[in-house]
């Protein structure tokens, strides 16, 4: 494999490492289950897409072609990962609301934080 490449392939893959790393700072600074939902799904989207272009990558310098075989796991994943979250989201209200806890408020309310008076 040629130099550039692994190069090419090392930066990705620790560009994606650290978009895991950010993900999961996300998920421990956030307050609530909602909150957590957002930052961290979004983080591990990119990380996951910056895998699949190392790969990519890697496979396609052999000199037998381009490789684009991997483009099916990003493709699921780009498919279910909103799906799951959605599902997810739902669950939660229900459990909420059955338990009879308030509804956690908008999320435009929730980045202002309290106003003062």
């Amino acid at each position: 494999m040629p130099p550039w490449t692994e190069f090419v392939v090392a930066a990705l893959l620790l560009a994606s490492g650290a978009m895991v790393l950010l993900s999961g700072l996300g998920l421990a600074r956030l307050r609530d289950f909602f909150l957590r939902m957002h930052a961290p799904a979004l983080t591990s989207t990119l990380g996951a897409w910056l895998v699949t272009f190392a790969s990519i990558t890697h496979f396609s310098s052999t000199g037998q072609g381009l490789k684009l075989h991997v483009w099916l796991i990003i493709i699921v994943l780009s498919i279910s990962a909103p799906v799951t979250t959605v599902v997810l989201a739902r669950a939660a209200l229900f459990r909420r609301r059955q338990a009879g806890d308030p509804l956690p408020p908008p999320l435009y309310e929730r980045a202002r934080g309290p106003e003062k008076g």
